[in-house]
């Protein structure tokens, strides 16, 4: 099957690429020129675990291959998949220029039967607005044409993208015209050997599917961080309630461990377009709207125990900080609360020295701005002359670090561990005071 990809950011090259490795031709066009020199030498603009090597081989393969000639590529695929930036505006709402754009593309270029594909998370009547702008164009051009727009949300985690795309969980395709429908059947097949995973409902259903599922895995996670704070008052250990709820089936274990609250492209954005969906509908979506003020007081989290300790003058105060990444297996920084963290204690007089295995340098180009702020070449370096450690994300390399070498090389033996990686009763048999979160540990306590 041949297949357009419009976009070659973080969603249209996983997509590219997996349809690629199933046999498909693939285009992806994109607008940045250096972006696609870089794909066209072999090289991947984002980090994605095993992408770089997907990318090259389909290449390689002449599977997949990439442009910046939009006329060429709307020519290319009888599927025209859309897989642009919905940024967020101001009041929440999802930028749908990008988005737009490609359509009055795809309407001008357009010479036979097309499925145009929104892949891009987009609120609900999108397709609208962009089977209109096809529609506008061939209008202009004088030359009714026969098209369809169906919704194909992606659910990729970041970090487990190309596993997500080829074991699909489920596939959801809203779609109200046959053909397209049984295309898309077709697209998707062999990813569907064992068991057909794919879900078929109306275009404004789809758009609404992706929203929905991102608001309720966001909702899971304030719940448990608000449940945290209390065990922490109450003196309970939220590890145990976390087991203790999980074990049952209709709860589950997935996405309930508190944290430093939720970032990246998907949850901050998607959960403000549904408040905003919500608003312009007339219907006020009050557990979200709790939901994301409960994950901005989060990201503080980390910050206020630091004060708590050494008060809000941290001038001369150095502290260590493990995990820049919003997650693990990424290096994407998008709404990550370490950029809170780094900004809120820089910004009372502390030094800062970081590291992570992936994302420094999108720390370095992010924070550059913020003085006090330094990356380090390794875990142990940022422990060098540090009053504390902070732990932000859960890389695999800081699970089982060399406590006594943490214990001998701070300032002051304190952990704040943002992502409960370890055991209170441990950490105190190691001589270090370590602080979870809702490990049951007050959190008013100070230094010797």
């Amino acid at each position: 099957m041949k297949i357009t990809v419009f976009g070659a950011g973080y969603v249209g090259l996983v997509t590219g690429a997996c349809l690629a490795e199933m046999g498909n031709h693939v285009m992806c066009v994109d607008v940045e020129p250096h972006r696609i020199d870089m794909l066209r030498q072999g090289q991947v603009p984002i980090y994605e675990s095993g992408l770089d090597v997907l990318i090259q081989r389909n290449a390689a393969g002449r599977r997949l291959q990439f442009t910046l000639d939009a006329e060429a590529a709307v020519a290319h695929g009888t599927l025209q998949i859309i897989a642009v930036g919905t940024p967020p505006e101001e009041d929440g709402s999802a930028d749908l220029q990008h988005m737009l754009a490609v359509a009055r593309t795809i309407g001008q270029h357009m010479t036979d039967y097309k499925v145009v594909v929104d892949k891009s998370t987009v609120p609900v009547g999108t397709a609208d607005k962009v089977r209109a702008a096809i529609a506008e164009q061939l209008a202009a051009r004088g030359t009714p044409m026969s098209y369809a727009v169906v919704s194909n949300p992606e659910f990729l985690k970041e970090g487990a993208a190309i596993e997500d795309f080829m074991k699909p969980d489920r596939i959801v395709i809203g779609s109200d015209d046959d053909r397209a429908t049984l295309l898309m059947r077709a697209l998707y097949s062999p990813f569907m050997r064992n068991s057909d995973r794919l879900v078929v409902m109306d275009v404004r259903s789809a758009e609404f599917t992706k929203y929905a599922a991102n608001a309720m895995l966001a909702t899971r996670i304030s719940f448990m961080n608000e449940l945290a704070h209390l065990a922490d008052a109450v003196g309970a250990d939220i590890e145990w309630v976390r087991k203790g709820i999980g074990s049952d089936p209709r709860i589950g274990t997935h996405f309930l461990y508190p944290g430093t609250g939720y970032g990246g492209s998907c949850f901050p954005k998607d959960v403000k377009a549904l408040i905003r969906t919500g608003r312009d509908n007339g219907v006020p979506l009050r557990v979200l709207d709790a939901v994301e003020a409960a994950n901005g007081a989060q990201k503080q989290v980390l910050v206020q125990r630091v004060v708590q300790r050494f008060g809000e003058d941290l001038r001369g105060r150095a502290f260590a900080l493990w995990g820049l990444a919003f997650k693990p297996d990424t290096d994407d920084m998008r709404e990550a609360p370490s950029r809170v963290v780094v900004e809120e204690l820089t910004r009372r007089g502390a030094r800062v020295q970081a590291y992570d295995p992936v994302a420094m340098p999108q720390a370095q180009r992010l924070l550059s701005h913020v003085e006090g702020f330094t990356t380090v070449p390794s875990a142990q370096a940022a422990l060098e002359g540090a009053d504390a450690l902070l732990i932000v994300t859960e890389w695999r390399e800081f699970r089982t670090p060399d406590f006594e070498h943490i214990k001998a090389t701070l300032r002051r033996p304190l952990v704040l561990d943002g992502r409960n990686l370890y055991e209170p009763e441990l950490m105190q048999a190691m001589g270090l005071e370590y602080v979870g979160i809702g490990r049951g540990v007050r959190a008013g306590s100070q230094l010797a």
